[in-house]
């Protein structure tokens, strides 16, 4: 296997790292907003309907069986 990287695989590589940044940044932001609208509520109880409570674990189970 060859150690000289191609242009094509530093566009790649470049490429895959902007990606990376902009999920991150998505993350971050997300995060923070939770942070606001939990801190709004206090300490009341989040009520989920039926509909909300599907669509977070269709949600939970996807993102989480991608982890392992």
């Amino acid at each position: 296997m060859s150690l000289i990287l191609h242009p094509w695989q530093l566009l790649l590589v470049g490429l895959a790292g902007w990606i990376n940044r902009q999920q991150v940044d998505v993350i971050v932001c997300l995060k923070e907003e939770n942070q606001v609208l939990l801190a709004q509520m206090g300490k009341r109880r989040l009520r989920f309907t039926d509909e909300q409570r599907r669509r977070l674990a269709a949600r939970s189970t996807i993102t989480w069986s991608g982890i392992t």
